[in-house]
């Protein structure tokens, strides 16, 4: 994602990257950051909150039962682009045993503040794949906050065709729209609609 003349990479394995792209033609590093190890890697979307000097970055999960590691929300603090500080993780959900669960569990991606979508620097959506789709209040950076989940029912139908997969959701991608409804898709279980009631 860019804003202004930085692109937020996300180079799965490779980790986070800044680079300036005022020469779009010639980008220059600004900074990177690799969290793997020890944690999971798989680093998927990178979403800039230029107004409040903050990076949203997420770590997607690609293994059934979390066999690629712990995979996390983070936030960082991007004052100093060459410096890019982690401070702190977003909650996982816990309300549940969703590793024992089955399929993926982990953040896949995260509502991204498209023109002309709803757009926020505080309130984030994001997909945990079996456990759903849940909202953030990043109001106190310091201290992300679960303020909604919704976990869609097992797809009735499967069209992953491989042998003795899991039936529970796999909630992948979300999107939502400028009134505030929220749009996840499921390779499963298609399309959810939600409503974001706080």
């Amino acid at each position: 994602i860019i804003a202004g003349d930085t692109a937020y990479g996300s180079w799965r394995d490779g980790g986070l990257t800044l680079l300036d792209v005022k020469d779009r033609a010639q980008p220059k590093l600004i900074s990177h950051r690799h969290r793997s190890p020890p944690f999971g890697g798989g680093t998927h979307t990178a979403l800039p909150l230029p107004d409040r000097d903050l990076l949203v970055v997420l770590d997607e999960a690609v293994l059934d039962n979390q066999e690629d590691g712990e995979k996390l929300i983070w936030l960082f603090d991007i004052r100093e682009p060459s410096n890019p500080v982690s401070i702190s993780t977003f909650p996982q959900p816990d309300e549940t045993d969703y590793v024992a669960k089955g399929a993926h569990f982990g953040p896949h991606n995260l509502h991204e503040n498209r023109p002309g979508s709803f757009v926020s620097s505080t309130l984030i959506f994001a997909t945990y794949q079996n456990a759903g789709v849940r909202a953030y209040d990043i109001s106190t950076p310091y201290r992300p906050v679960e303020t909604g989940a919704l976990v869609p029912a097992a797809p009735e139908k499967m069209m992953d065709t491989r042998p003795n997969r899991p039936q529970v959701i796999q909630s992948c991608d979300v999107f939502v729209d400028a009134q505030g409804i929220i749009y996840s898709t499921d390779y499963n279980g298609g399309m959810s609609v939600i409503e974001y009631l706080g």
